[in-house]
């Protein structure tokens, strides 16, 4: 099967994202979509620790220490950003002031159920963070992750096993195998990897997709 680079996803994410939302990115691999805004839109990205116009990251060398996101990731600001505390923050991401948070996944079932803080074999998990939060305030809830763990397994299924982040939020996923939509029926098929076939992603998925 074809995968899908981490940044040639984001890529593909960032396509989705209308001219003039305001987003927010989860940790790990949503950093990226920040990096691939298409010519001619703007999209005004939001980091829970207290900033709204997260800028490209700097050229190595330039980094400022006071300057990360959620992820402890060096950002920049973008022009006309602003810079709030941590209250005011979360009182918009749970106010609905923002339009889409792309967030990362342990697993997603075909119902739309987030589980994305925490495993059944860790000794201490990490608090859950802002994604409680994100789930419930924000109208779209697009999930950019690996179609399957490292041993093969499958992270898209009938039902999740890890503690749960939000029960029925997940309106897209996408992977590195496939773009898939979530509704009524389960997972909906958008578009496959160049090289995939339904077949191939099938294998690779729990629960049934739907073409």
């Amino acid at each position: 099967m074809n995968h899908l680079s981490d940044n040639a996803l984001a890529a593909r994410v960032a396509r989705d994202i209308p001219d003039g939302s305001y987003v927010n990115l989860g940790i790990g691999k949503p950093t990226h979509v920040s990096a691939h805004v298409p010519e001619g839109r703007e999209v005004i990205y939001h980091s829970e620790n207290g900033i709204l116009g997260v800028g490209p990251t700097p050229p190595d060398g330039q980094e400022d220490p006071e300057m990360i996101d959620a992820s402890k990731r060096f950002i920049t600001a973008a022009p006309g950003a602003s810079f709030f505390e941590h209250s005011d923050s979360f009182m918009m991401m749970r106010g609905g002031h923002l339009d889409i948070a792309v967030l990362g996944a342990y697993q997603v079932a075909e119902n739309g159920d987030l589980a994305n803080w925490a495993t059944l074999d860790q000794k201490f998990p990490p608090a859950v963070g802002g994604a409680m939060d994100l789930v419930v305030g924000v109208p779209t809830i697009f999930v950019m992750m690996r179609h399957t763990n490292r041993d093969g397994s499958p992270k898209l299924l009938r039902k999740c096993t890890y503690p749960l982040t939000g029960l029925g939020v997940v309106n897209r996923v996408y992977t590195d195998l496939a773009v898939l939509d979530v509704t009524k029926d389960g997972f909906q098929l958008v578009e496959l990897t160049e090289g995939n076939t339904v077949a191939d992603v099938q294998s690779a998925t729990e629960a049934t997709i739907h073409t």
